[in-house]
């Protein structure tokens, strides 16, 4: 079990992603897709196209931690992708 910090922001990526990927190709995804920095004190959290995994991912200063929640049976509510 982890606990966070009152201070640390949640950034949720809105498009699905392919759940094989791992530390290195999400801390890119979130420096390219999402122009934020990895090592910053947050948490950035991922989902699968169906919406019954998610994944986060947070450095805590001595190394990046991935988490996976997988559900069984339910799913996850994810906010609607951006309309522009």
């Amino acid at each position: 079990m982890f606990r966070l910090g009152a201070d640390i922001k949640v950034y949720l990526h809105r498009e699905p992603i392919d759940f094989r990927a791992g530390i290195n190709s999400l801390a890119v995804l979130v420096q390219e897709t999402m122009a934020l920095d990895p090592f910053a004190p947050a948490v950035f959290a991922f989902c699968n196209r169906r919406r019954d995994r998610m994944k986060l991912l947070f450095f805590d200063r001595s190394g990046f931690v991935l988490v996976l929640k997988w559900l069984t049976e339910d799913k996850f509510r994810w906010p609607r992708r951006e309309v522009r």
